[in-house]
């Protein structure tokens, strides 16, 4: 049966991969359609545009050959209308000659003689050049475009740049970074820059076509490895791939990469949040006017007596303080929770910790007067707070009269003499079974809860008069990694002290302080009780 069933599943997922591969070619048919008739657009266009350019020059060019014809032949009629008129004055001028050849009388045959060679001396037909002023010769506007033409018909498609190869290897996912480093098949002296895309996937394997985020471009990088920074983890993998460029044009894609980008990531469940809380996917706010109308009740529970919880209406006005909390009865499991109610002010996150090491962050708005942040079993009551069940653990922030800040756990608090930071980061451990709070900007661990967890963990917060900003799909910081192994390895020795000093410890009371004895290092704090403060 258990083969059976491997085997369907096998062929399950093959089949998959299959459809996949088959949509994945269909998109690429067209794909290639597309990039042809664009190739096609694009080649019209350059074509188009060198015929107008040629266009253009050839009639730039004509109209100098024509400027130059009409120019020549001006000049030549300019010097042809004074050679008309320098012949006309001539020839008058031989007549008058021709006429004085005539005259007897010598004195005026000298007289007219005389002028005759005044106006000769004067003529412009003696003056005037018989020379053409230009040539009729126009090779000096005459082209030859055998070189343009043997460039034109050596114009070849743009060399391509070959698509870069990922090292898979060298790459690294930590801390929101991904770290990209790729390499070119053959060394490529034009190329000019890389561009990177990736997107988001919850599919291994080979990207997919339908049902996928669209993919984000980080354009001219100028080495050939790439730091994606900032990043929220909320899907299980990215898909990465790079291209090369020169300065005309972008090459084919590298085959594309799988990283995984595991996180744990959670919304606020507003289904079962107290009614004055206004909850926005990973917001909460305190909302007076939210509860109005509601009735407030309060449990409390008479341990002399051992009667049933006395339940009361309350219809205070106004903000209570969050000191004054009721011990409350314990609501069983189930299906569908009813919304926290009385002094409860909680939220919980909607996607609980079974296994491994997870990490989130809190900031609460600057005026906030109370806030907690923790993580709980799915038992919490409805009238229950963070730190006060043997089933949640939390550190408590109080800015009401005073700023207190302290770990809770039990209805027991550990005051935390310390500075309180304005982002909180939380890890947890659920197989080690550690719940550990940690500066987020210093990473600067603020207190340790170590315990055995027994049931999955949901994240849990308290508000009010303020606000609270979870921020999910975090890795756990690598700071974190190594403080972890520091204290685990310090927490080691410390148990086996610990352990000794109680076997020499005798009598009940001695017993109980051995068990819930601490051992303080800085601000950590570790406990041999399972569930202790």
């Amino acid at each position: 049966m258990e083969t059976l069933q491997r085997i369907v599943s096998t062929l399950a997922n093959k089949n998959d991969e299959i459809h996949n591969f088959i949509d994945m070619l269909n998109h690429t048919i067209k794909n290639v359609q597309v990039s042809s008739s664009n190739a096609i657009s694009e080649l019209d266009e350059e074509f188009d545009g060198l015929y107008s350019i040629l266009d253009e020059m050839k009639g730039s060019m004509a109209s100098t050959i024509q400027q130059e014809e009409a120019r020549k032949i001006q000049a030549l009629k300019d010097q042809l209308n004074q050679c008309s008129t320098a012949l006309e004055s001539s020839e008058e001028l031989l007549e008058l000659a021709a006429q004085s050849l005539d005259i007897k009388d010598p004195v005026e045959f000298l007289k007219a003689a005389t002028q005759i060679k005044d106006r000769v001396t004067m003529a412009s037909a003696f003056r005037i050049s018989l020379k053409p002023k230009v040539s009729d010769s126009m090779t000096h506007l005459m082209v030859d475009f055998a070189l343009e033409r043997r460039m034109l018909q050596a114009v070849k498609f743009l060399p391509v740049p070959k698509a870069p190869e990922i090292d898979l290897a060298a790459c690294l996912v930590a801390d929101n970074c991904i770290t990209v480093s790729w390499r070119m098949p053959e060394e490529d002296s034009r190329i000019d820059h890389f561009v990177l895309e990736y997107r988001k996937t919850n599919f291994d394997g080979l990207p997919r076509v339908k049902d996928e985020q669209r993919w984000e471009l980080v354009d001219y990088i100028k080495a050939t490895e790439y730091t994606l920074s900032g990043l929220k983890f909320d899907t299980k993998y990215m898909n990465i791939r790079v291209q090369a460029c020169n300065k005309a044009v972008a090459g084919e894609y590298s085959d594309p990469v799988t990283l995984e980008t595991k996180a744990f990531v959670f919304s606020l469940d507003s289904t079962s949040s107290h009614l004055n809380l206004k909850v926005e996917d990973t917001y909460v706010e305190w909302d007076p006017t939210g509860g109005k109308g509601q009735e407030k009740i309060k449990g409390k529970e008479n341990k002399s007596s051992g009667q049933n919880p006395l339940l009361k209406s309350n219809r205070r006005s106004g903000a209570p303080s969050p000191k004054r909390t009721s011990i409350s009865t314990r609501s069983l499991p189930r299906a569908g929770r009813d919304h926290f109610t009385g002094e409860s002010y909680t939220v919980l996150g909607d996607t609980a910790v079974e296994s491994g090491q997870h990490y989130w962050e809190v900031r609460a708005q600057k005026d906030c007067k109370s806030y907690s942040v923790g993580v709980t079993y799915r038992n919490l009551g409805k009238f229950d707070q963070l730190g006060k069940t043997n089933s949640s653990w939390c550190i408590h922030v109080n800015n009401w009269l005073q700023t207190t800040f302290s770990a809770k756990h039990n209805n027991k608090t550990k005051t935390l003499d310390i500075p309180v930071p304005d982002r909180i980061g939380v890890y947890c451990d659920f197989d080690g079974g550690q719940l550990a709070f940690y500066n987020a900007n210093s990473k600067k661990l603020l207190h340790t809860f170590r315990t055995k967890f027994t049931q999955p963990l949901l994240p849990g917060f308290m508000i009010w008069c303020g606000g609270l900003t979870v921020s999910t799909g975090l890795q756990v910081p690598s700071a974190v990694k190594m403080l972890q192994k520091s204290e685990n390895g310090l927490s080691g020795s410390t148990s086996s002290l610990n352990n000794i000093a109680y076997e020499h410890l005798t009598g009940s009371s001695r017993v109980s302080a051995a068990m819930n004895s601490v051992v303080c290092e800085g601000v950590r704090l570790v406990c041999l009780d399972p569930g202790g403060v």
